[in-house]
């Protein structure tokens, strides 16, 4: 079996916001690598990097500890919540509506799956446009994937849920039932019509609830 790699993930970048009113990334040197060349014999250097960010930059996973105190953290939760999961794309433009109800869903084998909506909105990323009306996942279509037992749901928009009011439902339904969530993702459009498997594994973290993943599908073929 051939395997082809997608990266679902923004790049983190010195300055670039990911979410409008968060500090963007502080990226620079801590030791850099004219000035290790004093401790090592001549020719040998190293960079050591250091990065200043909240935890909701870049793509990133939400587990329920982000929403609830008693809900497991980063370091709780299973590698094969994570990795490997089978995945199915839905495919929902935000052309056609920013509101992504439980019509995309139904009749659809969803259990145990990576969930991973594609509206286009990554296509924004960047812009002022980005944080503004974007797409999200309703409260019914969030109780539906409850009741359907999958694993796993992400999205490329600003947030799974609507931000025009200061209620979080999809937030609420998923991680109150240990469901995942990856946000800002990117390059889903690569998967349409395709079988394949979702990873995002975070770092081991205790008492964080999100952190940036570098997301990616693994495309299979005979060929």
């Amino acid at each position: 079996m051939n395997r082809k790699y997608i990266d679902l993930s923004h790049t983190i970048k010195n300055g670039e916001v990911t979410y409008k009113g968060l500090p963007a990334p502080l990226i620079c040197d801590y030791l850099s690598r004219k000035d290790s060349e004093e401790f090592y014999e001549e020719g040998t250097s190293f960079h050591i990097g250091r990065i200043d960010m909240v935890s909701n930059t870049g793509t990133y996973i939400d587990c329920p500890f982000h929403r609830y105190g008693d809900g497991d953290d980063l370091s709780d939760i299973l590698i094969s919540q994570v990795a490997d999961l089978e995945g199915i794309l839905i495919h929902a433009p935000y052309e056609n509506g920013l509101s992504i109800d439980i019509d995309f869903f139904i009749g659809k084998e969803l259990k145990d799956k990576a969930v991973l909506v594609n509206t286009g909105w990554s296509r924004h990323w960047q812009t002022d446009q980005y944080f503004e009306n974007h797409p999200y996942i309703t409260e019914t279509a969030a109780e539906y994937l409850k009741n359907q037992a999958v694993a796993l749901v992400g999205i490329d928009s600003h947030n799974i849920d609507d931000t025009g009011s200061n209620r979080r439902p999809t937030h609420s339904v998923l991680l109150k039932n240990n469901i995942l969530i990856v946000e800002h993702m990117t390059n889903l459009h690569e998967l349409i019509g395709k079988e394949f498997t979702f990873t995002a594994v975070p770092p081991k973290v205790e008492k964080f609830g999100t952190f940036p993943v570098r997301a990616f599908a693994t495309l299979q073929s005979k060929k």
